[in-house]
C-alpha cells in the first residue's frame, strides 16, 4: 500500500524491516523490506522500503534486521505490585495473600502506587508492551503515571464488599472521570475484584451500572479449581455461572485466570451477551503449583479471545509478556498433550489480535494497518540466539526475549528508542521507592484487606 498524500511530512517512517502483518483472514504473515509511515498517531502506510525512500518525515528510524511487531498487551496485571517483587516466594495461595499480601498491601500510600506504577511502565516499555489493563487502589496515581509515560491502559478501581457500597461507588466514579483521557489513550472498566470477595448483590449492582454507562467490567473469576469446588461446595454454582446469574456476563467481561473453569461452563460463556474474554497469565500458576491452566484451545473453539497477561510482579515476579507468550505456546502443548497445539502463528495471534480484543481495544490496535494506533514495536533479530531463522514465527516466540526490543512506540511516539528509556527516570523511582519499603512491607500491625478463604 502506498502512502497517502496530505501535503506534510510524516510524523515518522520506520524502514527498511520485516513487518508481521494480518490478512483479510486474519491469518499471520511477514513481509520484508518494508516501511511504516506514521501520521498523527496512526499508521499511515505499510509499504515497501523504496516507495517511502523519498518521503519527507519528521523522524526515521532505520530498522533493517529488525522486526516491526504490534505492541504486546498485558491483559491482566496489577502494576503498582512491582513494589512487592520477591517479597512473598513459594507458598500456597492461602498464605500468599492471608499472611503477606494482604497485610503489606494495608500499607499502601499514593505515594508507593505511584512509584510502583512508574516501576511497572518503565519495565512493560523496555519488553515492548504498549498497553496493558490494571485493577488496583489509588488508580488515580496510576492514571497520573499512564498519561506521563505514553502508554496505553485500560483502567479500573479495584472494589471488595467488605468496603460496602463506597467501594462500588468509588469503582464508578473512578471510570467516568478517567474514560477517554490522556489523548484516548486511557479507557477505563468496573473492577469488581472477584465473586469470592464480591457478593451477589454487588455484582447484579456493578452489571446494571456496566450496562447503564457503557463501561466493561474486568474481575478475577474462577482463578483456579479449588476456588471453582469451594463455589460450588458454598453456592452451588461455579464461579462463572455466578456471573452469569448476577448478569456480569450480559457486560463486555474480561475475566482474569480462568484456569478453574469448567466444561460445563463453557456454553455458558459462549452464549453471554456481551463481549467476554480471559487473560492468562501461566508463570503464576507454575509458581502456585495450580494443577490446570486456562483451557485456551476450548475457550478458543467457542469463540472466547484468550489475550496474554503476567499478572502483578508481586505473584510472577515480572512483567514481561514476552515471556507469557513462550509459557502459553509451551503449557498448552503440554496441557492439550499435543505439540501441533499452539503453534508459533497461534501463539503470536494471541499476543496481538485476541490480547487487543480482550481489553477491548481490538478497532485500535493490535495490527499493523493503515487507520490503526501506531502502537508498535521493532525487535532486533541480529543477535546469535535468534539466528539462523528457518521460521519467523517460532523464532520471535520460542528464541528471541523481550530484551532484544530496540524501540517501543505508543500513538505514533517513541517511548524507547535502541533500548534507551524516555518518559521514565528509572534510577530516581528506585531509589524512592526503596527508601519506602521499610514502612511498606511492616506487617507487625496485624492488619490486612481481607481474609482468603476459598
Amino acid at each position: 500500500m502506498t502512502p497517502s498524500s496530505h501535503g506534510k511530512p510524516a510524523d515518522l517512517v520506520i524502514t527498511g524491516c520485516t513487518v508481521l502483518v494480518h490478512d483479510d483472514r486474519e491469518r499471520i504473515g511477514f513481509e520484508e523490506d518494508a516501511a511504516i509511515v506514521v501520521r498523527d498517531g496512526a499508521v499511515d502506510a505499510v509499504t515497501t522500503a523504496a516507495a517511502a525512500a523519498g518521503l519527507t518525515a519528521a523522524d526515521r528510524i532505520d530498522a533493517r534486521g529488525q522486526v516491526a511487531l504490534p505492541g504486546l498487551i498485558n491483559c491482566h496485571t496489577h502494576a503498582p505490585m512491582v513494589a512487592l517483587r520477591g517479597l512473598a516466594e513459594d507458598l500456597p495461595t492461602e498464605e500468599w495473600f492471608n499472611d503477606v499480601v494482604w497485610p503489606v498491601e494495608s500499607n499502601l500510600t499514593e505515594r508507593d502506587v505511584t512509584l510502583g506504577a512508574r516501576l511497572a511502565c518503565a519495565e512493560m516499555i523496555r519488553a515492548g508492551v504498549t498497553a496493558f489493563a490494571d485493577s488496583y487502589f489509588a488508580m488515580d496515581a496510576v492514571a497520573a503515571v499512564v498519561d506521563a509515560c505514553g502508554m496505553r491502559a485500560q483502567l479500573g478501581q479495584a472494589y471488595f464488599s467488605s468496603q460496602g457500597p463506597e467501594g462500588r461507588g468509588a469503582s464508578l466514579e473512578f471510570a467516568l472521570r478517567h474514560r477517554d483521557t490522556a489523548g484516548g489513550r486511557i479507557t477505563t472498566a468496573l473492577a469488581p475484584h472477584a465473586p469470592y470477595t464480591v457478593t451477589d448483590a454487588d455484582l447484579a449492582a456493578t452489571a446494571e451500572l456496566a450496562r447503564d454507562h457503557g463501561l466493561p467490567v474486568h474481575l478475577h473469576a474462577a482463578e483456579n479449581r479449588d476456588q471453582t469446588d469451594t463455589s460450588l461446595a458454598r453456592h452451588g454454582a461455579t464461579p462463572i455461572q455466578v456471573l452469569e446469574r448476577t448478569g456480569i456476563l450480559g457486560t463486555d467481561v474480561l475475566i482474569a485466570h480462568g484456569t478453574g473453569i469448567t466444561e460445563a461452563d463453557l456454553p455458558l460463556l459462549a452464549r453471554a451477551e456481551g463481549r467476554t474474554a480471559v487473560a492468562t497469565a501461566p508463570r503464576g500458576y507454575l509458581k502456585f503449583a495450580w494443577p490446570d491452566t486456562t483451557p485456551v484451545r476450548a475457550l478458543r473453539g467457542i469463540g472466547v479471545p484468550v489475550g496474554l497477561a503476567t499478572d502483578g510482579a508481586a505473584s510472577n515476579n515480572s512483567l514481561d509478556v514476552w515471556e507469557s507468550m513462550a509459557l502459553t505456546s509451551l503449557i498448552q502443548k503440554s496441557a492439550e498433550g499435543d505439540p501441533r497445539w499452539l503453534t508459533s502463528r497461534q501463539a503470536l495471534h494471541h499476543a496481538t489480535v485476541q490480547s487487543a480484543r480482550a481489553v477491548g481495544l481490538g478497532g485500535s490496535v493490535g495490527r499493523i494497518a493503515p487507520g490503526l494506533r501506531a502502537d508498535l514495536i521493532l525487535v532486533d533479530l541480529t543477535g546469535p540466539h535468534t539466528r539462523p531463522v528457518h521460521d519467523l514465527a517460532a523464532t520471535l516466540v520460542h528464541s528471541a526475549r523481550s530484551a532484544d526490543v530496540r524501540t517501543t512506540i505508543v500513538d505514533g511516539r517513541v517511548l524507547m528508542r535502541d533500548r534507551v528509556l524516555l518518559t521514565v527516570d528509572v534510577p530516581a523511582v528506585a531509589r524512592e521507592l526503596e527508601e519506602r519499603l521499610p514502612v511498606l512491607t511492616d506487617r507487625g500491625h496485624g492488619r490486612r484487606l481481607q481474609e482468603y478463604d476459598t
